[in-house]
């Protein structure tokens, strides 16, 4: 790769950070997160930490090519968080601890939460598509808090969120929900019957040699007793507060790990085969697999080819994989709308 090449991709970051506010609130003094939404009691759910500036690293072949800004801070990640729910959800696979994507999660749950007749049809793969249609309140939010969220139109919701509509047949609708992501959050807790921070540390990040900067921040009314023991549900994003904080290093090397088919050192901590499958497009969506935004036809990414993907969240936070050129970028806080402009720099400097 080119230095030249690198340092406009760079310097193009730089110049197009996120309009957000360092400290997430708005004009009004709301957490963005919640903006779009009525004002109400307790609408923040967890805990919410300042953001760090424009950062990143670039892989190629492993190997660190460029890196900027401070890449060690532990920042919110958003919805990034959601492509390590996957990930969880590949390792209770291989655990047998989940049988088959395709079960009902009904025969699995330790509550009431899949037994009405809209939600006993729902399997693992709806939650992971993001079709499931779960219909239900957890930790205070009805699912309908996120009726007609369209993250194509903004990063949080648009004019027609929030609406209720007539709940679908499991599996027929696409729709980009945090209660239902939450739910599946939950679920994987009760069928690992560990805090999910516990192991992604021990499963992945601490074989990775990942920091011990990261957290997995739950909200303050997510907690459950299982087996006699207090346990956090963490949530698949930031939306109300809390979620995945971590450092732009470390997710660098998720995202390598993911690059190399779950192999690390030697080792399988994800299998090949689920990799594959977090990257087959959904029916009801082509650009989204299992919690992983895909670039088919080229439009999530316009300048990248279409085998790349990525996990992605607001404010931007970006883990962007090319396996055609074997990069990995992590970017942190760029201008939502200047992301394919940052990745075309970024492939114009690969030297041909």
């Amino acid at each position: 790769m080119t230095a030249e090449g690198l340092a406009a991709a760079i310097a193009y970051h730089r110049a197009h950070e996120t309009s957000w506010r360092r400290d997430f609130l708005t004009e009004s003094g709301r957490y963005i997160g919640v903006n779009d939404e009525p004002p109400a009691p307790g609408d923040v759910l967890g805990p919410v930490r300042p953001r760090g500036g424009p950062n990143g690293v670039i892989l190629r072949g492993g190997s660190l090519v460029a890196e900027w800004g401070d890449t060690h801070r532990a920042d919110m990640t958003f919805s990034v968080a959601k492509s390590y729910l996957a990930a969880l959800a590949g390792l209770a696979l291989m655990r047998g601890l989940v049988k088959d994507l395709d079960d009902p999660v009904r025969p699995y749950a330790l509550d009431d939460g899949f037994d009405s007749p809209q939600n006993r049809a729902i399997t693992w793969r709806h939650l992971l598509q993001q079709t499931s249609e779960w219909q239900g309140t957890l930790w205070s939010k009805p699912d309908s808090i996120d009726h007609n969220r369209d993250v194509g139109k903004s990063e949080l919701g648009y004019a027609e969120k929030g609406r209720p509509r007539p709940p679908r047949p499991p599996g027929t609708l696409w729709e980009y929900n945090d209660v239902r992501v939450n739910r599946l959050a939950l679920s994987l807790l009760q069928v690992f019957r560990r805090p999910l921070p516990d192991v992604l540390h021990e499963a992945v990040m601490e074989p990775l040699g990942a920091s011990s900067s990261w957290e997995w921040q739950p909200y303050g009314n997510s907690w459950v007793e299982m087996d006699g023991v207090r346990m956090p549900s963490v949530p698949g994003g930031s939306h109300w507060g809390g979620g995945l904080w971590m450092s732009t290093r470390d997710h660098a090397r998720f995202g390598l790990l993911i690059h190399r088919g779950g192999q690390w050192k030697g080792r399988e901590l994800l299998a090949r085969a689920w990799i594959e499958e977090m990257r087959r497009p959904c029916p009801l969506n082509a650009e989204y697999g299992l919690l992983w935004w895909l670039n088919t036809g080229r439009r999530q990414f316009p300048s990248a080819p279409a085998s790349c993907y990525a996990a992605r969240g607001a404010g931007s936070n970006l883990v962007f994989i090319d396996p055609e050129h074997d990069l990995v970028a992590v970017v942190r806080w760029i201008d939502k709308a200047s992301v394919d402009g940052f990745v075309k720099l970024v492939l114009d400097s690969v030297a041909s």
